[in-house]
């Protein structure tokens, strides 16, 4: 299991995750550019002391991360045509999330094996990306039975 970040625009966000990875030791992939200076320095203080100790992949564009898949792509967007408890995950899926500000475009979206969503109430666009990663990653963990003990 691994998590891939599409340009990322908010190092909070990214630090989040990186925590997140680090408590499930799921390794991270960011696919730049991001939309802030990438540097280990801002990542450790938005990740406290957890963004040191997660595994972190970098990739200059969107083909260097694609050559680096191994199994299947699973895209979380608003756009979702299945709901992330209902995807089966396997233990080698890449969870992508989107940029905090686009998303995902539509390129990213026809490469991905699946693309999910997380159900919200009427009216409500979306969660904040850290918060998706944790949702999903939990799920996928779970299904997989890779939950930390």
């Amino acid at each position: 299991m691994r998590i891939a970040l599409f340009q990322p625009d908010q190092a909070g966000n990214v630090g989040t995750i990186l925590r997140l990875a680090a408590c499930f030791g799921t390794p991270v992939g960011i696919i730049e550019p991001c939309g802030f200076a990438f540097s280990e320095r801002a990542l450790r203080r938005a990740g406290m002391d957890y963004a040191a100790q997660a595994e972190i992949s970098r990739y200059s564009d969107w083909d260097q991360f694609l050559a680096s898949l191994r199994g299947r792509l699973i895209l979380l967007s608003t756009k979702g045509n299945i709901i992330v408890s209902n995807v089966g995950f396997e233990s080698s899926d890449t969870l992508l999330l989107g940029s905090e500000s686009a998303g995902a475009p539509d390129y990213v979206h026809q490469a991905a094996d699946i693309v999910a969503r997380i159900p919200l109430q009427p009216g409500f666009r979306s969660l904040n990306v850290a918060v998706a990663a944790g949702m999903a990653l939990h799920e996928a963990l779970r299904q997989t039975g890779s939950l930390p003990i």
